[in-house]
C-alpha cells in the first residue's frame, strides 16, 4: 500500500513538471504565433471596412480622413435624362450619345442609369442648354458650338478652322489651360460639362456647282454653323445653321446651294449627295470636333467622387472610340 501512495505522488509530481515547462509554453507559442492551432478570423468585412476591426479610416494625403461610399447590397442608383441633339440612326454622333449611357450603366454595375432621348422629345435642341442649366433635365449631349448665343467662346471648344488635328487639340485642352476655362464659362450657367467624344477630320461639304477660287463662295447659301460659318460670311457667303433634320429638304427645295454638315459616313447616311455632286475635302473648317455631355451643376456636385470619376473615364472611352471609329 505504502508503495502505491509513493507512486502516486511521484507520478503528479512528474505530470506538473511535464506540464509546465513543455506543454504549456508549447500552447501559448500556437495562440501567439497560430503555429497550428485553430484561431478565429474575423470576418472579412472586418478588416476591410473603415472603423470596423483593426483596419483605420482612409486618409487624404494630408492626413484628412476620407469618406467611402457604402459596399452594401442595397446602394443608390442615379438616374438622369439625358436629351440628345443627334439622333441615335446618325453614325458616330448619336451612336456616341447613346453609347456613353451604356457604358456608365457598365462601369458603375448599374450605379448610374442615363436615360437616352431623340432630338426634340424631351425639349428642342435649342433649348437644351437652358434645359440642364435650370434642372428641368439632368443632362444633354450635344457639341459646344450649339451655344455661341449663350457663350461666345464656347465654339472654340467645338472646333477651330484651320486649326489643331485631334492630338494637339487633346493637349491644349488638358494641358495648355482650355479645361479650365471650358469649366469657367459654363459653371458660370449652373452647367458642369465633360468633353465626351471626338471625331475626325469633317469633309468642308457638299456643293451643287464647282469652284475653284474663294471669291466663287460670294453669294452662295451654306448651311454652315459655328466659326466655320464666320469664315463663309467673311467671304461672302450666307450661312443658315440648319438642323440636321431640316438639310435634305433644304437642299432638296433649292434654300441652301451648299452644306457642310460632318464627316463622308455621316453624310452619306443624310443624303446630300443627291442634291450636290460636288464634296470638297479636307474639312479646313473643323480638323478635329470635340461634343460634350452637359450636366446640370447642381446635379454634379451631389455626385459621390466615385461616380464623377466613372463619368469622367466614360467620357474618355468615349473620344477614343469615336477617333478610332471615325
Amino acid at each position: 500500500m505504502r508503495s502505491v501512495i509513493i507512486g502516486i505522488v511521484i507520478g503528479c509530481v512528474l505530470g506538473v513538471m511535464i506540464g509546465t515547462t513543455v506543454i504549456a509554453p508549447r500552447l501559448d507559442g500556437n495562440q501567439n504565433g497560430n503555429g497550428g492551432a485553430h484561431i478565429a478570423e474575423p470576418a472579412d468585412h472586418d478588416l476591410d471596412t473603415p472603423g470596423i476591426g483593426n483596419a483605420p479610416a482612409p486618409t487624404t494625403a494630408e492626413g484628412e480622413q476620407t469618406t467611402l461610399p457604402s459596399a452594401g447590397d442595397v446602394r443608390p442608383v442615379i438616374r438622369w435624362r439625358m436629351a440628345s441633339a443627334y439622333p441615335i440612326s446618325l453614325p458616330q454622333l448619336g451612336t456616341l450619345a447613346k453609347r456613353i449611357g451604356r457604358k456608365l450603366w457598365e462601369v458603375s454595375d448599374g450605379g448610374i442609369e442615363i436615360e437616352f432621348f431623340e432630338p426634340g422629345t424631351m425639349v428642342p435642341t435649342q433649348e437644351m442648354f437652358d434645359a440642364v442649366a435650370s434642372g428641368t433635365i439632368e443632362a444633354a449631349f450635344s457639341s459646344p458650338g450649339f451655344w455661341p448665343a449663350k457663350a461666345p467662346a464656347l465654339p472654340i471648344f467645338a472646333s477651330v478652322p484651320f486649326g489643331p488635328g485631334p492630338g494637339e487639340y487633346l493637349a491644349w485642352f488638358y494641358f495648355g489651360g482650355g479645361l479650365e476655362l471650358f469649366n469657367e464659362i459654363y459653371h458660370k450657367y449652373g452647367i458642369h460639362s465633360i468633353v465626351c467624344g471626338m471625331i475626325a477630320p469633317e469633309a468642308s461639304g457638299w456643293f451643287r456647282r464647282k469652284f475653284t477660287t474663294p471669291d466663287d463662295l460670294r453669294g452662295l447659301r451654306i448651311r454652315a454653323t459655328g466659326l466655320g460659318a464666320r469664315v463663309y460670311q467673311k467671304l461672302g457667303a450666307q450661312t443658315l445653321p440648319l438642323e440636321e433634320s431640316e438639310i435634305y429638304l433644304a437642299l432638296e427645295s433649292g434654300k441652301i446651294d451648299a452644306a457642310e454638315f460632318s464627316m463622308p459616313a455621316i453624310d452619306l447616311r443624310l443624303g446630300f449627295y443627291e442634291f450636290a455632286n460636288n464634296y470638297y475635302f479636307p474639312g479646313w473648317h473643323q480638323p478635329s470636333s470635340f461634343y460634350d455631355i452637359m450636366i446640370n451643376k447642381d446635379k454634379w456636385d451631389a455626385l459621390p467622387r466615385t461616380k464623377k470619376t466613372q463619368i469622367e473615364m466614360s467620357c474618355g472611352d468615349n473620344i477614343r472610340y469615336g477617333l478610332a471609329e471615325g
